[in-house]
């Protein structure tokens, strides 16, 4: 069905510097208006993360889904299955306008190409939203959510879950308490492959029932449907509607020293990968440096982070650093290693950081720190009004523009780009300042 016919049939579509990310708290007073006090929430993707996001936020209890939207019709069973009785949409257009008035918060847990597009319009109406990581596709719409959810008062929390763990936040308050000094660098890295060096196949393959091409392609040029290309989970690595390894796992993998050290947006990046992306899809194997302003817990005036993906791994010298008392490297998957004036501090993902040298730190205390559930932290947030969550969008928009940046470095193997932060824009390349925005499909454009 076409945008066009779809909007004729139904009538549903209504149309489609470190000071400016230092916004004062400011809520509009918001709060569940359901009769039995409860959050009315919308989740919109009916599968994978947003089933994921969905579940873990129904243990709370005040919390109770309202609808569900999916274009993909064949995820309903499953949401029926754990939510009977959830109304269901194929389009987010309609349940806007049919439901507006039922529901206080949603998540945003789609592919990347529509988190700017579905959650602008949710903060437009003065919901609160739980966003999926990246925060958006673009640096352009990272940064309008967090402008929109300023303007209304709303609360916002991204999806890195793991910045709630133990884990990162013991990595945080190490590094903050001066374990290891000040820190003179950090490599960060994962083993993930979201990407693909190969063409787009040529075929075009027959729609399955109950699902809408048209839709999911949302701002993005039309192309013929590949099976299993593009959906239901490939689209990470297609540049139009995913954001490749980086985008994936960089907002998880940044928050650690992003918080830890206090950091705002980068003065340049670097991408020094193996090959860059195609035309169509991101590429594998990636490494890109930062060069960020210093803080007060960094050893020097600026500092320097690396990413690295796929088969690229920190230097050996580095890795040689997280040696046991046996002298053996610890196993390296995923996770930072910070190299501090008085040692070196290794966050697995996910895992309990560790302090080298072993010996020295040995019997190290670790600070005591409470229990954090991300979901029930935006839920409670949303209900209460007294706080922010702790990664809403004035953190993980900025966030989310350094991963992007290095995404657009990727672009341009070997070249410096120089970021403007306040002027959202790249100052010594016109052509990759070009993908600060993406180019929308006519009657899909943002409105702000």
């Amino acid at each position: 069905m076409s945008l066009s016919s779809m909007t004729s049939r139904r009538r549903f579509i209504t149309g489609a510097a470190s000071t400016l990310f230092a916004a004062p708290y400011i809520t509009s007073g918001l709060r569940a208006a359901s009769p039995n006090g409860k959050l009315r929430h919308v989740a919109f993707g009916g599968n994978g993360m947003s089933f994921a996001d969905m579940s873990a936020m129904s243990s709370h209890p005040m919390w109770e889904l309202a609808a569900v939207c999916d274009v993909d019709t064949r995820n309903f069973a499953k949401v029926k299955a754990k939510f009977p009785g959830v109304k269901t949409y194929q389009y987010w257009q309609e349940l806007f306008e049919k439901e507006a008035g039922n529901f206080d918060s949603v998540n945003v847990s789609v592919p990347d190409h529509m988190h700017g597009t579905i959650g602008m319009k949710a903060l437009g109406l003065g919901k609160h939203v739980y966003g999926q990581k990246p925060l958006a596709q673009n640096l352009w719409e990272c940064r309008q959510l967090m402008l929109k959810a300023r303007e209304k008062g709303v609360m916002t929390q991204m999806g890195i879950q793991v910045s709630s763990d133990f884990t990162e936040r013991h990595a945080v308050a190490l590094i903050q308490n001066g374990s290891i000094g000040k820190v003179k660098e950090v490599h960060t890295f994962s083993n993930k492959k979201w990407g693909d060096m190969e063409p787009v196949p040529t075929q075009a393959d027959p729609i399955p029932d109950g699902f809408d091409w048209n839709q999911w392609l949302g701002p993005a040029a039309e192309r013929p449907f590949h099976k299993g290309y593009y959906h239901p989970g490939n689209w990470r690595k297609r540049r139009d509607f995913g954001t490749g390894t980086l985008g994936d796992m960089g907002c998880h993998m940044f928050s650690g020293w992003f918080r830890a050290l206090d950091l705002a947006a980068p003065i340049a990046v670097k991408s020094a990968g193996l090959a860059p992306p195609n035309k169509e899809n991101w590429a594998i194997n990636g490494q890109v440096a930062y060069t960020f302003k210093g803080t007060k817990f960094t050893a020097d005036d600026t500092v320097k982070v690396t990413w690295y993906d796929g088969d690229n791994k920190p230097p050996a010298e580095v890795v040689a650093l997280l040696a046991g008392t046996g002298g053996k490297p610890a196993k390296i998957d995923q996770g930072s290693i910070y190299l501090g004036t008085e040692g070196v501090l290794f966050a697995p993902h996910g895992s309990t950081p560790m302090l080298f040298p072993r010996d020295k730190f040995k019997g190290t205390q670790y600070p005591h720190l409470e229990p954090r559930n991300h979901w029930f932290d935006f839920i409670d947030c949303c209900l209460k009004g007294d706080k922010k969550p702790s990664a809403n969008f004035d953190y993980a928009a900025p966030l989310t523009e350094v991963v992007l940046l290095g995404c657009i470095a990727s672009i341009f193997p070997n070249e410096s780009l120089t970021w403007d932060s306040p002027g959202l824009k790249i100052t010594n390349n016109e052509t990759a300042n070009g993908f600060v925005k993406r180019s929308y499909r006519k009657g899909w454009e943002i409105a702000v």
